[in-house]
């Protein structure tokens, strides 16, 4: 029977081959054996005896032959499927791996536009504030006491204009911060007057504005405290013309 005739046989590797050679050698080889001469069947009777063996001999060798290519086939057929079925899974892995570094990647560069976007909006928050204003500066001098007392009672609601402060502390203490009134009713009674607007101690206490000094003799500290009752009392030290 001619190779390319035997089911399976083109899909045999060399190893597959050689192996269904040598099941053919042996069965021919096991044939010559059973026609050389002088065997115990010898003689007249060798022509019939290879005339009856020779068709059975070659057809068993034939018949396994090609039993061995068909399982020899078959197999090869098992494990090309495999091939493929683990080539396959190879490919989904690699496919499988190659879209999980793909979306982590994304993630990543999403992520990270997200924080410069951020930062970017920051920056831009930081850039379009305004700048702090610089503190505000005052001289150490009766128009500076004057100016800053007059930024206090504006943040507090206290009324009072800059002639109206210095008219009057002009006419109780001639602009003098440590200035003591030591003979009025009020020195008889213990309670001198004193700084620039001769406030007494009970008044300066009750009436004192929270953020100054707690020294009846600080000229800003004077001047709030005394504006605060003045308020209190006449609407506005701009209204006082005389001792109050």
């Amino acid at each position: 029977m001619p190779k390319h005739a035997i089911p399976g046989y083109a899909r045999l590797n060399r190893t597959h081959k050689l192996s269904a050679a040598g099941v053919a050698a042996a069965g021919a080889a096991a044939l010559v054996f059973a026609l050389v001469p002088g065997s115990a069947d010898a003689g007249q009777n060798d022509t019939a005896a290879v005339q009856n063996v020779k068709p059975v001999a070659f057809s068993a060798v034939d018949s396994a032959a090609r039993t061995q290519l068909e399982t020899l086939g078959k197999q090869a057929d098992a494990s090309a499927q495999q091939a493929e079925k683990d080539a396959a899974e190879a490919r989904k892995k690699a496919e499988d791996e190659a879209k999980a570094k793909e979306e982590a990647d994304a993630k990543a560069k999403a992520e990270q536009e997200r924080k410069d976007q951020e930062a970017a909006s920051r920056s831009a928050d930081r850039a379009a504030a305004p700048a702090p204003e610089p503190a505000k500066t005052y001289s150490n001098d009766l128009d500076g006491w004057i100016r800053e007392a007059l930024d206090i009672m504006q943040k507090h609601g206290i009324p009072g204009s800059y002639d109206g402060l210095y008219r009057n502390i002009m006419r109780e203490s001639t602009g003098n911060p440590q200035a003591v009134n030591g003979y009025d009713s009020n020195a008889q009674q213990g309670t001198p007057s004193k700084g620039l607007l001769q406030v007494i101690d009970p008044t300066f206490q009750a009436y004192h504005v929270e953020g100054t000094s707690w020294d009846i003799f600080d000229p800003v500290a004077n001047i709030v405290a005394a504006c605060n009752y003045a308020a209190a009392t006449y609407g506005s030290m701009d209204n006082v013309n005389s001792a109050y």
